[in-house]
């Protein structure tokens, strides 16, 4: 990488890092996630990490799990927060891995915080996040000129279990033309009334895309007024992002992985191969031959 000319900050010693590990599909992945992933000494992550991404730590880095699980026995967030600081205190390489993007109804802000608190030296690696990539891996765009000039990302699942109660339903029904919604599974009957309730046509299409960007993606186009009935009937277990809006409707024409619908239809390359692509500086010679 640096024959490149590509530099990548070192992993201090005492510091943590808190890292975004995408949706799923190691592809997406950034480097920087990837350059952390090659330094920790220890490695706290979540439950919705990808094994091929664990698969691309360090050998010999310590790996603790710290999966919160709505309804299921979990670690206790600020118990989570304090072992970071602990950690680093002890002078290791602390990376928090964790799905998706940190700072998107990932918990990293409340994590950083603590990190501040007890002066403990952090960095953060952002990482693509479900709601834009599971949408995107379903071939739907969560913004389209002709559909929606913005997108709102609302969480259906809030620290007590239930659906947060400072959500505007009427503001959201009228004013967001695209809603994604995540942790929306267990609570959707609710937040679908909810939404009609304030307004919204059960009509409008929506997607359910489960386990987003993995092998083992989902996807169940149906409309707000049938959602919750289809979900059950079909049997679609979280993780999950549901789309609502115009924007599902453009899946009939960028729907790029048909006509399998299926992860897995997708050529795959190792990922020592990769690296040793973009590792290796070309020939300006060669090149031009």
């Amino acid at each position: 990488m640096t024959a490149l000319g590509l530099d990548f900050p070192v992993f201090e010693p005492g510091w943590v890092w808190l890292v975004g590990a995408g949706p799923g599909d190691p592809g997406l992945l950034t480097l920087h996630a990837v350059n952390a992933m090659q330094q920790a000494d220890v490695v706290v992550y979540d439950a919705l990490v990808d094994e091929r991404i664990l698969n691309l730590l360090r050998a010999d880095a310590k790996r603790i799990y710290a999966g919160k699980r709505g309804g299921r026995p979990s670690s206790k967030q600020t118990d989570i927060s304090l072992q970071l600081v602990e950690l680093a205190k002890q002078g290791l390489r602390v990376l928090r891995l964790k799905g998706g993007d940190p700072f998107v109804f990932g918990r990293g802000g409340e994590e950083g915080m603590t990190l501040v608190d007890h002066n403990v030296p952090f960095r953060v690696v952002p990482g693509i996040t479900a709601g834009i990539a599971g949408a995107a891996y379903a071939g739907i765009p969560t913004t389209h000129r002709d559909c929606n000039s913005s997108v709102t990302f609302v969480t259906g699942h809030g620290s007590s279990g239930d659906v947060p109660d400072n959500i505007n339903w009427a503001a959201l029904a009228k004013g967001a033309p695209v809603l994604v919604m995540y942790m929306a599974m267990k609570h959707l009957r609710r937040i679908s009334a909810e939404l009609m309730t304030n307004g919204r046509s059960g009509d409008e299409p929506l997607a359910v895309i489960n386990q987003a960007t993995t092998p083992d993606q989902g996807i169940l186009i149906t409309t707000l007024e049938k959602a919750a009935d289809d979900v059950e009937r079909a049997g679609v277990e979280p993780p999950a992002v549901c789309i609502l809006g115009k924007v599902v409707g453009l899946r009939d024409r960028l729907n790029w992985l048909s006509p399998q619908d299926d992860v897995k239809s997708v050529r795959n390359v190792p990922f020592e191969q990769v690296l040793e692509l973009i590792s290796t500086p070309s020939d300006p010679l060669k090149d031009q031959g």
